[in-house]
Order: C-alpha cells, then sequence, then structure tokens
C-alpha cells in the first residue's frame, strides 16, 4: 500500500469517518434521565449509519492507496465505498427527523413527552454528510485532488548517461559490465526495435511527481498504458517530446507521460 498516494480529499474522508465513529458512542437523546442510549443499543441504526459511514470510507481509503484494487459486485472498491457513504448519509438525515424509530419504548422513561434529539445523533448527521460530501467531491475538485502528504525532495538529477551514488539515485541504473558497457536499464542504452528521438539540447534531465494517478503509455505511440505514475512517489524524466515526457520508472520500463499538467519538479 502507498499512503503516499491518499489525496486531501481522503484525508477529509478520514476524519470524517472518525468524527462518526465518535459521535457513536455519544447520547442519542438528550436529559437528565438516566440510562440513555447512544448507537451501539440500537443495531440497524449503527449498523446503516455509523458502520455502514466507517466502512465506506475505509473502501475508498483502500482503492486510493492499493496499486490494484479488487472489484466489488462489478464496482471498483472506491465506487463502493462512495456509494456506502451516501447510504450511511441518507440515513442520518432521516434518523434526525425521526430519532425514536425502534426506541419508541423509552417514551415511558421521559415521563411519556418526546425526548431532545442528543449529540450523538446531531454530530452523527454532519460526520455522515461531511464524508457524503469529501467522497463524492474528491474527484471533481482540484484542491481535493492534491496529494496529502507531500513527498520528499530527491536528490538533484546526476547528468544524463552518469552513474549515481549509492542510496536513493536513478531508477534502474545498475553498475557498469566488464570493458565499461552499461547493463540493462541503465540511462543512455538503446533497444532493438525501440524508436528513439534525440532530446532537445537543452533538456536535463529532472525528478518529479504527479498530482494524482496517472498513465504511462509505450514510446511507440500506442495507447495502451505499461505503468499507473503513483502521487508521493519520484520519477525521472529522461527526454521531453513536445509537451510530453519520457519518464523512467524504479523498475527501469520506459515511458511515456502525455499529461504533465501540474507535476511537481525535484
Amino acid at each position: 500500500m502507498n499512503i503516499r498516494s491518499l489525496t486531501r480529499g481522503d484525508g477529509v474522508v478520514i476524519g470524517a469517518a472518525v468524527l462518526l465513529f465518535i459521535a457513536s458512542f455519544l447520547d442519542t437523546f438528550g436529559g437528565d434521565e438516566d440510562d440513555i442510549p447512544n448507537a451501539w443499543d440500537n443495531l440497524g441504526l449503527v449498523m446503516s449509519m455509523y458502520i455502514a459511514g466507517i466502512a465506506g470510507a475505509a473502501l475508498i481509503v483502500m482503492a486510493r492507496a492499493l496499486p490494484q484494487p479488487p472489484k466489488v459486485a462489478g464496482l471498483d472498491l472506491g465506487q463502493f465505498g462512495v456509494a456506502l457513504t451516501i447510504f450511511a448519509a441518507w440515513t442520518s438525515f432521516w434518523t434526525i427527523i425521526d430519532p425514536l424509530g425502534a426506541f419508541d419504548d423509552l417514551l415511558s422513561g421521559f415521563g411519556g413527552r418526546e425526548p431532545e434529539t442528543g449529540p450523538g445523533l446531531i454530530l452523527g448527521l454532519i460526520a455522515a454528510l461531511l464524508l457524503a460530501a469529501a467522497a463524492v467531491a474528491t474527484p471533481l475538485v482540484p484542491a481535493l485532488k492534491g496529494a496529502l502528504m507531500p513527498a520528499a525532495r530527491p536528490a538533484a538529477p546526476q547528468p544524463y548517461g552518469a552513474q549515481p551514488p549509492a542510496g536513493y539515485g536513478y531508477p534502474g541504473a545498475q553498475q557498469a559490465g566488464f570493458g565499461g558497457q552499461p547493463q540493462p536499464g541503465q540511462p543512455g542504452q538503446s533497444f532493438p526495435g525501440q524508436p528513439s528521438a534525440p532530446p532537445a539540447a537543452d533538456f536535463s534531465p529532472f525528478w518529479f511527481a504527479v498530482p494524482v494517478p496517472r498513465p504511462l503509455f509505450p514510446e511507440d505511440g500506442s495507447q495502451t498504458p505499461i505503468a499507473e505514475l503513483a502521487p508521493g512517489t519520484w520519477y525521472l524524466a529522461v527526454e521531453q517530446r513536445g509537451p510530453a515526457l519520457v519518464a523512467q520508472t524504479q523498475d527501469g520500463r520506459r515511458g511515456v507521460l502525455q499529461d504533465t499538467s501540474g507535476i511537481q519538479r525535484g
């Protein structure tokens, strides 16, 4: 799991889920009477409003952090999580309109009068609405799509074709073999059948990170992605082709990043 791929919207989702969990332990009704129930005293309420919202938030975060999230009932894990958060918000709205529900037998404990809505339902409604709003708006609002945890800035990039020092350096680089010949994955090596274009004269390799997951396409121009660049990870741009960049991943794969808007240079 790559937690650096989480966005600001995911941070709001996590915060709202924590708030919803806290609300489940607060009193459902207000008053000075003893034994006022909370959500855990009503299985239907706690499962449909509180647990559903928390589970939806967990699925959204897992879908963002996993490289290949599984599907549930034909839906992506994140889409299923968004549906759960909307269901929790819907339940919380109608529950606060009719807060008694399965607690009708508690009227005798309040002298037959209608009890006041407690902090558990009020805070739960706020948290559920915030959770659903963040889950729906994250893919749509640019401010929420930014990385939650900025990646640490890497060391200055080495000149193209130079051997990097030990430690975190050029992805896929290896020591030169016998006679100084470059090994597979080393910069500057060409492969049979691989089209190559001379880099721009004023271009220098640089590290960069993407703000959101973006596909990396083959250098031959086909539109089948060979990899996906994840936020929070630094990649090395080795060549520029018009507005696109040729980038190399840590496992040595090279491809074309067609969408370079909003990238963070190292």
